[in-house]
C-alpha cells in the first residue's frame, strides 16, 4: 500500500475525518507537517492552514512563514498566520518557551475552529512523536495514562500522521518530493525531547535494533492495561458511588477497606479531579473527628459521619443575598396577586395575602405553621403584620439564632442544625430568610421562627414559598 493509500485507510478506519468537515492543518513548514498538508490537500479534503510565528530563530522563522504561505497561494488554500511574542509570554507567566509555544498555538487554532466553523484541527505528529512522548512521561509523575503516548484524537483534535514513523516519514517527503524547512532547534539536545530522540533512543537501538517497533507494541499493552483498569473501576464506582441530586455519596464503611490501596483511591475519585496528596491527606485523618472538607479544582469533599459527601464547589454563593423592598410587593400583596423573586436557581414567591376570621383562627393556628416539601417546594403562613422591610433571604452567619416554632427560648441556629444532623454542606445551602428587624423569620424548608406563627390575634396571613 502506498503512502496516500496508507494515509487514507488510516483516516477512514479511525473515523478521524468526514468529506463534508472543514479541517485546519497547523502546519510549521517542517517536513512532518508539510507532508500531512501535502496528503490532505491531494486527498481532497476542505483544508485551510494555520501558521504560527513564533519569533524565536529571527530570520529563519520568516523563512519558515514565507514557505507555507506561498504554498498556499500556489495551491489556492486558505492561510491563517499569527505572530507571537513567545518570550515575554514565557517571563510573563514563568513558564519554559516550550510550554509557552505549547500554550499559544493551540489557545489560537480553537479560537480559529470556533470562529471559522472548522470540524477538526489536524497536527502532524507521527509514531516517533508517540515514543517520544510514553518515555518522556517516565520522567514525571503522570502514572500509566501517560505511557499511553499520543492519543490519534481527543475532542477537535486529530493526528493524522500517526500511521507513518519518523523515518517512513522522511522517505515518503523524499519520494514525493515535499518542499519542507528544517527546523535547526529540533538537532539541539537542550530541550528534554531533544535529548530523548537523539541521545536516548539510539542507546535503546544499539541494545535492540527494533527497538521502536517494540516500544509501539509496549505502548499497546500499557492501554489495553489501562482500558481493563479502568473497567474493574468503573464497575466499582457504580457500587460504591451514589448520586442523588447535587450530590454524590459514598459509605465510609463501604470504602474503609479499599484505604490501603492508594492507586484505586485515585483512580475512583479521578471524574472529581482529587489529587493523590490531596487523598492522602483524607485516608490520615480518617478516623479523627468528622467535618473535614477536601478540595479539588472544580468539587469539594465533606467526611460526614458515616459517609464522603461530594459536590461541585459553589464559589461564592454563601455571599449571596435577596434583599426585597416593600415598593416591590406592597401593590401586588394590595390587588391579591402573588409575587415572585429569583434567588439562585429558585424563587421565593410572597403569596396572596388572607384576611382571618375569627371562625378560622383556631384552624389556621392548627394547620398553617408547618413546612410542607413536595417536588422540591417548602411553604409556610406567617403573620403578615409582623413583617418589617426589607426582608432578606441569606444563608447562615456567624452567631445567627432564632427561636425554634414550639418553643419559646431562643436557640443558636449552628446547635440547631446539630440536632437535625444537617451536614456541613447542607448547612451552607439552607436559605435564612430575615426579618426587616433582624430577626430570623423561616429557616427555609426547617422550621419557622415561633414569633412569626399564625395567632388568634392574627389578622392577616400571609404564605410564603420557596421553590
Amino acid at each position: 500500500m502506498d503512502a496516500k493509500a496508507n494515509f487514507s485507510h488510516f483516516l477512514t478506519k479511525n473515523e478521524l475525518l468526514n468529506r463534508s468537515e472543514k479541517v485546519l492543518l497547523a502546519v510549521s513548514g517542517g517536513k512532518d507537517s508539510m507532508l500531512m498538508l501535502h496528503l490532505m490537500h491531494d486527498l481532497g479534503y476542505q483544508i485551510s492552514i494555520a501558521h504560527c510565528n513564533f519569533q524565536l530563530r529571527g530570520k529563519e522563522s520568516d523563512l519558515d512563514e514565507e514557505l507555507v504561505r506561498n504554498h498556499a497561494l500556489q495551491h489556492q488554500i486558505p492561510f491563517h498566520v499569527i505572530h507571537f511574542d513567545t518570550e515575554e509570554y514565557a517571563d510573563e507567566h514563568k513558564i519554559s518557551i516550550q510550554m509557552a509555544a505549547r500554550e499559544l498555538r493551540y489557545e489560537w487554532f480553537e479560537q480559529l475552529r470556533t470562529e471559522f466553523g472548522y470540524g477538526k484541527i489536524a497536527i502532524a505528529q507521527h509514531l516517533n512523536d508517540h515514543i517520544e512522548t510514553s518515555l518522556f512521561n517516565l520522567t514525571r509523575s503522570t502514572g500509566l495514562k501517560g505511557l499511553l503516548g499520543i492519543s490519534i484524537q481527543r475532542d477537535h483534535l486529530i493526528r493524522p500522521l500517526m500511521c507513518f514513523t519518523g523515518a517512513e516519514v522522511e522517505k515518503i517527503v523524499k519520494e514525493l518530493q515535499v518542499p519542507y524547512r528544517d527546523d535547526q532547534s529540533n538537532f539541539s539536545n537542550k530541550y528534554a525531547r531533544n535529548k530523548i530522540r537523539l541521545e536516548i533512543i539510539p542507546k535503546f537501538k544499539e541494545i535492540q535494533p527494533d527497538f521502536e517497533q517494540i516500544f509501539l507494541e509496549n505502548i499497546k499493552h500499557f492501554e489495553e492495561s489501562y482500558q481493563f483498569i479502568q473497567r474493574i473501576v468503573s464497575e466499582k464506582r457504580k457500587d460504591l458511588l451514589r448520586e442523588d441530586g447535587k450530590y454524590v455519596y459514598i459509605q465510609r464503611a463501604d470504602l474503609s477497606e479499599n484505604l490501603s490501596d492508594s492507586y484505586f483511591l485515585f483512580e475512583l475519585f479521578k471524574p472529581f479531579g482529587f489529587q493523590k496528596s490531596i487523598l492522602e491527606e483524607m485516608i490520615a485523618v480518617w478516623d479523627k473527628p468528622m467535618g473535614q472538607v477536601f478540595e479539588s479544582s472544580d468539587y469539594e469533599l465533606l467526611m460526614d459521619r458515616d459517609q464522603l459527601i461530594i459536590r461541585e464547589r459553589s464559589g461564592l454563593k454563601k455571599e449571596q443575598k435577596l434583599l426585597i423592598l416593600e415598593d416591590n410587593v406592597s401593590k401586588h400583596l394590595s390587588a391579591g396577586e402573588s409575587v415572585s423573586f429569583p434567588f439562585l436557581d429558585s424563587y421565593l414567591t410572597l403569596g396572596r395575602l388572607r384576611d382571618l376570621g375569627i371562625a378560622d383562627t383556631k384552624s389556621s393556628n392548627q394547620n398553617t405553621n408547618t413546612n410542607t416539601n413536595e417536588n422540591g417546594k417548602s411553604e409556610i403562613q406567617i403573620d403578615a403584620d409582623l413583617l418589617q422591610f426589607p426582608l432578606k433571604l441569606r444563608f447562615k452567619q456567624q452567631g445567627d439564632y432564632f427561636i425554634p416554632l414550639g418553643m419559646t427560648g431562643r436557640k443558636k441556629l449552628s446547635d440547631f442544625f446539630i440536632q437535625e444532623k444537617v451536614n456541613r454542606f447542607e448547612k451552607e445551602e439552607i436559605p435564612i430568610l430575615v426579618n426587616g428587624n433582624g430577626e430570623i423569620i423561616w429557616v427555609v424548608g426547617m422550621r419557622l421562627d415561633n414569633r412569626y406563627k399564625v395567632t388568634e390575634n392574627t389578622k392577616k396571613v400571609l404564605t410564603l414559598v420557596f421553590k
